[in-house]
């Protein structure tokens, strides 16, 4: 029975799964990346080749005999495949799977355990991509397109409308190159037409940013009416747009419309906001019915604040009464879809909570809450002052509805608001008692509204002089808000007003601290500097103040009037150069300007400057005056004779402009008129004595008969002066004594009274735009040309060498003979500030 049973070799015990893991590396398929002649086969037509097969003799492999029984030769197949039970290696093949993979024998006799292959080596390197190929050019090209159209997107995001109109035409040439390539490799289907259509799309938005709307609406009709473009119809709403700025509101009209009709419903806020610009263009077109057709459309399918408002403004415009309540109801009623601010207040003391609070209160969904609630109001705000004069009998009883019906809304404290714009109104009719009876109202409304009404009462009352009140209810406007700025400027205007300014410019520091963009608190923080003669802070507050606003004709005076009180002319006449540059018309700042001049011995300029200020002011007598006493002084009289006119025009009951008119014809030798002007002044001035001796000596000389008729009222009127001389010595000798005892107390009232009237005189003066001059007065000024005029020099005058000690001291022929002039006064300012037209502080009415 043993004699068939063959048993293995003990050799070989210990290897019976010595090839369990053993297979030919045909089957490796992870390698086959990296094998070359596989690629290659691949590639070309060798891998497509038939098999070989036995059919030719000789040609198959061999196959030797073999059995289970001792034999160790492998048998392959024709392919080269292992045949089933062969030993490989020397390794018989198991018999069955019990030892673990990957262990066996043969590893200690020469092969590593490598389970992951790594004993291969490294992967040979990827093959490079060939750039010169034409997929890759259009790969590139179309990357390149991308991104300029990104480049130009963004540089329209940043206001750079030519480059990025620049970078959307490069796109488009580019683009057309990509199409061209494209073309000659691929099929015209497999043309990018996102890619196109995004290219043509954003040139057209670059050029209508760059108002070049005929080559946007070019662009947008190659979109258009390419079939090949889904959606392109929308594009006409773009179009519409255009015609819209142009002004063309019939197409305007038709391209929204065709717009609209390419647009399915299911699009609804599209198609919503898209009949909103229909309804505008109707109002700009004035069909007030078809735009509330249209609007009203919109607030019965989805309503918003902006079609509310301008379904109002047309009604408005027909003047429906009836219809502007109800849309006005309609507006109240619009829902704005943001939190309560009961939201951003923490219920309990959870320091995460309290976090996340922190975190959403001031967030990009919070400051778009801010701004649409911001707009809603504003819409009502207007829309209630704009309905309420006419929905009712009186503009009273309108407010009074609008009043009423927001406070039933959501909309409860624009209630206030509203009230506070119908005193505003009062105002602009110029019923301050109703103004202040309704300002007084809110006395016992929260402190917000309190403030409010008692700053706009207390400027009220400032601008009426009643500084009592005025700074009673500045009192009140501070105490219910301590932090509102305009409140603290009335405050310091009123203990301005009353000569307080150190405490005044308390206040405004004070204002400043809270708002430091109050301009006004700033402004008169400079003027308060000036009158505590602080220059160097007063320069420091006009000049920041002239860094926010730049062209502000009031700043630009007070830095100048500045630099002038520092004794400065140069920086003086620099800063008026640039107001002149933004008043250009400005009369006083252009004498201004030839006054200093003046001073600094510049004649020409100084005479350019004052002859402008004539030319836009010929009413400035200081001007007259010193243009014709220029005249006089270079010798040309003529010239001067109509300036001195006017001044006779001016001021008709001042003889001396008469008298400068007739000595100008006497000094350029016209006689026979200088006689005519003399009997005119005669006879509007007949107890004028200088008249009458210059008549005497004009009718000497020419050897007229009128002479004896002017020496006897000559005679009579100097006899009569005497009488009164006599008169007036003998009442101070009689009066002496006891006008000596009575002296001291005299003199302290006049100055008592002198004092008053500066007290009156500042009481007048704003804090807002007034500056008395500290060095002189416009009376100094006229002094000094009236002395500049009596003091010119005569060259050969008849009349003045033979009659000069005859002629009363009380008058000086301004044509007569002097040896000097005596100098001008160094430095003058400008009793009041002509530049500030406007109040600093009118902010505190709301518009």
């Amino acid at each position: 029975m043993m004699q068939n049973v063959h048993l293995a070799p003990e050799t070989d015990e210990d290897d019976l799964y010595s090839g369990y893991n053993d297979y030919n590396p045909t089957y490796d398929t992870e390698e086959l990346e990296n094998d070359t002649a596989f690629q290659q086969a691949v590639r070309t037509s060798h891998g497509r080749r038939p098999p070989i097969t036995a059919k030719i003799p000789n040609t198959a492999a061999t196959r030797p005999i073999a059995t289970g029984y001792g034999s160790k030769t492998s048998l392959t197949s024709s392919l080269g495949r292992p045949m089933t039970g062969a030993i490989q290696d020397g390794v018989a093949r198991p018999m069955t799977a019990v030892r673990a993979a990957g262990f066996t024998k043969a590893a200690l006799r020469g092969s590593a355990f490598d389970p992951l292959g790594q004993s291969r080596g490294p992967a040979p390197p990827l093959e490079a991509k060939n750039e010169d190929s034409p997929e890759e050019k259009i790969r590139q090209l179309e990357k390149k397109v991308n991104e300029l159209v990104e480049e130009s997107c963004i540089a329209n995001s940043c206001g750079d409308l030519k480059l990025a109109l620049e970078k959307a035409k490069d796109a488009g040439r580019k683009e057309r190159v990509l199409v061209r390539q494209r073309e000659q490799v691929t099929t015209p289907e497999n043309i990018n037409l996102d890619l196109t259509y995004s290219v043509l799309f954003n040139l057209a938005s670059q050029y209508s940013a760059n108002e070049m709307y005929a080559e946007a609406l070019n662009t947008y009709q190659v979109i258009v009416k390419n079939k090949m473009f889904s959606n392109a119809g929308r594009l006409k709403v773009n179009m519409g747009n255009i015609y819209l700025k142009q002004r063309n509101y019939s197409k305007a009209i038709k391209f929204y419309r065709m717009a609209l009709d390419q647009i399915p419903s299911v699009h609804k806020e599209m198609r919503i906001k898209i009949m909103q610009n229909i309804g505008v263009t109707f109002i700009k077109t004035g069909q007030y019915s078809d735009a509330i057709n249209s609007f009203e459309h919109i607030m019965s399918m989805a309503p918003n604040l902006k079609a509310g408002f301008n379904l109002i403004l047309s009604y408005f415009a027909v003047g429906d009464r009836e219809k502007m309540k109800k849309a006005f109801q309609k507006l109240i009623a619009v829902p704005l879809e943001i939190d309560e601010d009961d939201k951003y207040i923490s219920p309990s003391d959870d320091p995460h909570t309290n976090l996340v609070i922190e975190a959403i209160k001031n967030d990009h969904l919070r400051q778009m809450e801010r701004e649409r609630k911001a707009m809603a109001e504003k819409y009502i705000m207007t829309a209630a002052k704009l309905i309420a004069p006419v929905i009712e009998t009186s503009f009273a009883i309108g407010y009074d509805w609008c009043v009423e019906v927001v406070k039933a809304s959501q909309y409860v404290e624009l209630a206030n608001d509203l009230e506070i714009n119908k005193a505003i109104t009062y105002l602009r009719q110029k019923d301050f008692n109703q103004a202040v009876e309704t300002l007084k109202m809110f006395e016992k409304k929260d402190s917000r509204v309190k403030s409010a009404a008692a700053t706009n009462l207390s400027f009220l009352y400032y601008l009426e002089n009643e500084f009592t009140q005025a700074n009673s209810y500045a009192d009140l406007a501070v105490n219910s808000d301590r932090y509102n700025p305009s409140a603290l400027t009335n405050k310091g205007n009123t203990v301005f007003a009353n000569g307080d300014y150190e405490k005044a410019a308390e206040f405004y520091k004070e204002a400043l601290r809270n708002d430091s963009s109050c301009t006004e608190a700033l402004y008169n923080i400079g003027l308060t500097y000036k009158k505590l003669n602080r220059l160097d802070e007063a320069l420091d507050c006009f000049l920041k103040l002239h860094a926010i606003l730049r062209n502000s004709a009031q700043v630009l005076y007070q830095i100048a009037n500045v630099y002038e009180i520092m004794e400065d002319p140069n920086q003086s006449i620099e800063w008026l150069m640039q107001l002149i540059s933004v008043v250009p018309t400005d009369s006083r700042a252009l004498s201004k300007l030839g006054e200093l001049y003046d001073n600094e011995g510049d004649k020409s300029q100084a005479f350019q400057y004052y002859y402008e200020s004539y030319r836009y002011f010929p009413s400035n007598i200081e001007v007259i005056e010193w243009l014709g006493a220029y005249y006089i002084d270079t010798q040309f009289c003529e010239k001067a004779i109509k300036y001195f006119e006017r001044a006779a025009l001016i001021q008709p009951t001042q003889v001396k402009w008469q008298l400068m008119v007739a000595s100008c014809y006497r000094r350029s030798g016209n006689y026979q008129k200088a006689l005519d002007t003399y009997k005119e002044i005669h006879r509007k001035f007949p107890e004028n004595v200088e008249c009458l001796r210059f008549l005497v000596r004009l009718c000497t000389d020419i050897g007229l008969k009128e002479v004896q008729e002017y020496a006897t009222k000559l005679k009579r009127l100097e006899k009569m002066k005497e009488i009164r001389e006599q008169r007036i010595k003998s009442g101070r000798d009689s009066t002496g004594s006891s006008r000596s005892k009575r002296e001291g107390s005299a003199g302290s009232g006049a100055y008592d009274l002198r004092v008053g009237r500066e007290l009156k005189c500042h009481q007048v003066q704003s804090p807002h735009f007034t500056d008395s001059g500290q060095n002189s007065s416009a009376s100094s000024k006229g002094e000094r040309l009236s002395a500049k005029l009596r003091s010119l020099p005569g060259t050969n005058e008849p009349y003045e060498s033979s009659s000069n000690k005859e002629i009363d001291a009380s008058y000086v022929d301004p044509l007569g003979p002097q040896t000097e002039r005596p100098k001008t006064a160094a430095k003058k300012r400008i009793e009041e500030d002509d530049f500030a037209d406007e109040e600093l502080g009118d902010d505190l009415l709301p518009e």
